[in-house]
């Protein structure tokens, strides 16, 4: 009998289906699991190479999985889609995680450690309770609409709302829409000052890590943007070049190239959304700062300015620092403006 050489993990929440095939491919078993029986059955096996999707726990099982021995390859589930097989159940998808495993040019994920993942956490919450400061803000001027406030636009005329509540403009609310507009105001002010705590958390973290301190030499790279790369972001290494950094984060071109005629349209939009946003705002600020100010004369970004769209010159920004960072990390150096190019 053949031995196992490669095994396709189809996990859940609670049922987990294994598909295990030889070093040719042949399928030789295909198992259902419980939770349970996850780590029991693969310490039973050979030391093998074990496949799964990239989705929520798979870099807990990939941890557990490589304390057995076992070599573990996650995959992006979108390039596992093109091998599922008609009909669509655990067995099928087992199956195509194992075939897209095999193929030579099949691109992974790096598996993080608890220490990674936690270090991302701060992000995750700070964008948590940023949303939910925005969804209250608009629901607040939503609700004095009805009465015929409009608030003027930015979030201070909002926090402005506990003097009004108590001034005689206030007094031409009704009792019942006073009292939770008061609840609402709490909890603005509540989340500003978590907001305010998550961000001094990451200042203190940037100012104590080297690589976060060189990345901040980058214009348009302050304490947030370099702490979430140092912290969602893989390891540079995984990448052969700047531009495969920032396809990774999905701000290269969609191309609809065919027949030699390419074509490009808008950015991908792949990758992680939370690093995206996070250059895209970096960008955004040094395009604004040069548009009022100017930009050095002959640099790149003031012919970019003269000749396209503000909004395009922003993405076209990020794609440049993107590749600007993954430079540095694998150098480990200091970013140097570049030469201005002579008239």
């Amino acid at each position: 009998m053949s031995e196992v050489s490669i095994i396709g993990l189809d996990i859940a929440k609670n049922v987990f289906q294994a598909h295990g095939a030889d070093a040719r491919g042949k399928a030789l078993f295909s198992r259902r699991l419980t939770r349970g029986k996850v780590l029991e059955f693969f310490a039973a096996q050979p030391a093998c190479t074990i496949a799964m999707e990239a989705c929520g726990g798979a870099h807990h099982w990939a941890r557990e999985l490589q304390r057995q021995g076992h070599e573990v390859r996650l995959i992006p589930p979108s390039y596992v889609k093109p091998f599922l097989k008609r009909q669509k159940n655990d067995a099928v998808d087992a199956e195509a995680i194992c075939e897209a495993a095999q193929r030579p040019n099949m691109r992974f994920v790096a598996v993080k450690s608890e220490e990674h993942q936690a270090s991302g956490l701060v992000f995750r919450t700070r964008d948590l309770l940023v949303k939910q400061r925005t969804q209250l803000m608009n629901a607040i001027r939503g609700h004095l609409t009805e009465y015929g406030w409009v608030a003027p636009k930015g979030p201070s005329w909002v926090r402005m709302l506990a003097d009004l509540l108590e001034d005689k403009m206030g007094e031409s609310l009704p009792k019942a829409a006073r009292s939770m507009l008061r609840v609402m105001h709490e909890m603005l002010t509540f989340l500003d000052a978590r907001v305010d705590e998550l961000d001094k958390e990451i200042g203190r973290r940037a100012r104590e890590d080297e690589v976060c301190r060189r990345l901040m030499t980058i214009p348009g790279v302050g304490p947030i943007i370099a702490t979430a790369v140092a912290a969602l972001a893989p390891v540079a290494e995984t990448f052969r070049r700047g531009r495969d950094f920032a396809a990774w984060l999905g701000l290269t071109p969609l191309q609809h190239s065919t027949g030699g005629k390419t074509k490009r349209g808008r950015i991908t939009k792949m990758g992680d959304r939370t690093l995206r946003r996070l250059m895209v705002n970096g960008s955004s600020a040094v395009v604004l700062h040069a548009a009022k100010r100017g930009a050095p004369a002959g640099s790149w970004l003031e012919g970019m300015l003269a000749r396209k769209p503000r909004m395009l010159v922003t993405v076209a920004l990020a794609n440049k620092m993107a590749r600007v960072v993954w430079a540095l990390l694998v150098s480990k150096q200091d970013y140097r403006a570049p030469g201005v190019a002579v008239a």
